[in-house]
């Protein structure tokens, strides 16, 4: 069993009391990971609005659709590796979607992953493309962590 930790971090810095009971304060926190590096982070702009999100820090949802991302990535790199192939670059511009899910809370139900994948030699055929996706899938602990609907879209190699 392995324990992974964060440190999420917010002060009431820019408001009143008064004020923070009727909403009105700074979402801006601060998450720090265990090897000591920290991210400043927010509501999501969609949530709060721009006046009480910070612009450029990441929100919940974003850190969400990047660990699905990550994760899918890091599996789907050991996955071709041991069926020989070898990536020489990924990328994926993965989204995430919000929206009310079947119990009419608001969820994040879905993420695309649209990795575009440069090989070095031999590339592998659609097919065997499509398993190591699948492989990936299965292998990513953070998709077998999460109850959102994980696709992958055009994952032709670049």
């Amino acid at each position: 069993m392995a324990k992974h930790r964060a440190t999420v971090e917010w002060v009431l810095t820019d408001a009143s009391p008064e004020d923070f009971l009727k909403g009105r304060y700074s979402r801006g926190h601060a998450v720090r990971f265990d090897g000591g590096h920290e991210v400043p982070a927010t509501a999501s702009p969609h949530v709060v609005g721009n006046r009480w999100a910070v612009a450029g820090a990441v929100d919940p949802e974003e850190m969400l659709v990047a660990a699905i991302s990550n994760c899918h990535m890091l599996s789907f790199l050991h996955a071709a590796r041991e069926a020989g192939f070898v990536v020489a670059r990924y990328l994926d511009r993965a989204e995430g979607v919000m929206e009310k899910n079947a119990e009419g809370r608001v969820a994040v139900t879905r993420v695309a992953l649209r990795p575009e994948i440069a090989w070095e030699g031999k590339a592998p055929t659609s097919g065997e493309l499509d398993h190591l996706h699948h492989q990936a899938h299965e292998m990513c602990f953070i998709a077998n962590s999460v109850k959102t609907e994980i696709v992958v879209e055009a994952s032709a190699a670049a």
